[in-house]
């Protein structure tokens, strides 16, 4: 009997540094979400002409999706859908009204279910409450204030740090920060604006003073932040104020990091950035998110941490395989009936992808599909197609639409977007009966100044 005794004692002091150990060693996951950033504005991702050295170095220490996408919207305000999808793994056809159902499997549910504690700190507009809400911690910041006080992204992560040094560490913290920034209105603080010399921004490769066609948002309220036709002038202004906000973004996630490192978490988080789409900012003439062009829809995508290699793939990924990817790194239950799919084998080199293609939607006027090189987008009520080559033209420049040679290629991308369509129950016809003229008047758009003061009423 007392052999037996002395044996569990043993096998306890032994085992209880292993379990202790496991706990340990969950990692915490903290999660930056940028608003309307394009993933072409972080230094280390290609860009010499930006600013960005601590978002520089979570590129290089992690892992880096070049091919993540928004799927697309159903409204105007993309920041609403791409939210929710990003917390509800769905796409956006799935939903039983405007968002995302709360009931549904989501973000903070599963990692509360996984042991975490969660915490919430984002811009109020267009994203999406009644997920937000299922946090322990749920708080927001006044979006407009935010943007036009110099110091963007200063108060999220402020209070982050705050909640970090005062929380109970006896689990492991999922925080998820959705700044407002860099989305308009843009005001960066002399010391950042300073950064740059605004006749020595490139314009985009794509730019173009018009898009050369009626694309169904004209004059939609992104739109109409400057005046038609885009001068090179007013874009390098639009970019040199962008820059300076995501240089003072930067600076405040350095600041999050040191904290980090300071409370000995550092080592031991999952990283995760990204933004719910990108923005034209003058490519095709355009200046919103209201497209399907590359600019538009894709944003960064950055993981780092424990047991992330360093490396990047060209794998097609949307934002709302983030979830299952989340819940898959952690050891959490990956729910069942998602559109998202994880990533995970991805990054660990065990898989080059999770799809073969990717499909596009902007409400009723565009849909897009792409495969590992070429993109077709349809514009059904102007009976307009385009082909891009993206090994060879990734600025869709050169529509190649109306060579002959492609006509087969064209034809076989169109039966894959309508295959997706049928699998997301997307009923939008690709073909009208009555096309309007794709020609468009720019001297019947709202004045400039009009459309500032819609976007500094606008909550998104």
């Amino acid at each position: 009997m007392c052999y037996r005794f002395l044996m569990l004692l043993v096998l306890t002091l032994v085992l209880l540094p292993c379990v202790s150990f496991a706990a340990e060693a969950k990692p915490n996951v903290v999660f930056l979400f940028a608003d309307d950033q394009r993933a072409d504005t972080i230094g280390a991702l290609g860009n010499p002409h930006i600013k960005t050295p601590n978002l520089d170095q979570l590129v290089r220490s992690g892992f880096v999706f070049r091919n993540a996408y928004c799927l697309g919207a159903n409204v105007p305000a993309v920041c609403t859908p791409s939210r929710n999808m990003l917390l509800s793994g769905r796409a956006f056809f799935r939903w039983q009204g405007p968002q995302a159902q709360p009931d549904m499997p989501n973000i903070p549910t599963s990692m509360k279910a996984a042991g975490y504690e969660t915490y919430h700190h984002g811009k109020r507009g267009n994203t999406s409450p009644a997920i937000q809400a299922l946090f322990n911690h749920n708080k927001y910041v006044v979006d407009n204030d935010d943007r036009t006080n110099g110091e963007p992204c200063q108060t999220i992560v402020d209070e982050a740090i705050g909640f970090l040094k005062s929380r109970e560490r006896d689990k492991p913290v999922f925080i998820y920060l959705a700044f407002s920034n860099p989305h308009d209105p843009r005001v960066a603080a002399k010391k950042y604006m300073d950064l740059y010399e605004r006749d020595k921004i490139p314009l985009p490769k794509n730019y173009l003073p018009l898009h050369p066609f009626n694309n169904g948002e004209q004059f939609v309220r992104d739109e109409l932040l400057a005046p038609f036709p885009r001068t090179p002038d007013d874009v390098r202004k639009h970019l040199h104020d962008y820059y300076a906000v995501i240089s003072a973004m930067d600076h405040h996630i350095g600041r999050l990091f040191s904290a980090l490192k300071e409370l000995g978490m550092y080592d031991n988080t999952v990283f995760i950035y990204s933004a719910d789409h990108g923005l034209a900012l003058g490519s095709h003439g355009l200046f919103g998110k209201q497209n399907l062009y590359e600019a538009g829809m894709k944003p960064p995508l950055v993981f780092a941490g424990p047991r992330v290699p360093r490396g990047e793939t060209q794998a097609l990924v949307y934002l709302l395989d983030i979830f299952p990817t989340v819940c898959d790194l952690v050891g959490a239950d990956v729910p069942a009936g998602l559109d998202g799919k994880s990533l995970k084998p991805v990054i660990e080199g065990k898989s080059s992808g999770v799809r073969d293609t990717l499909f596009l939607a902007y409400r009723e006027v565009q849909r897009a599909v792409r495969d590992n090189r070429w993109k077709l987008i349809r514009y059904p009520q102007v009976n307009v197609t385009q082909l891009f080559d993206l090994q060879t033209d990734p600025d869709e420049i050169a529509n190649l639409a109306d060579q002959p040679q492609h006509a087969q290629r064209i034809q076989s991308l169109t039966a894959e977007l309508q295959r997706w369509q049928k699998s997301l129950i997307d009923t939008t016809p690709l073909v009208v009966d009555q096309p309007q003229d794709p020609r468009w008047d720019p001297s019947q758009a709202p004045p400039p100044a009009a459309g500032k003061a819609k976007a500094r009423q606008s909550k998104s």
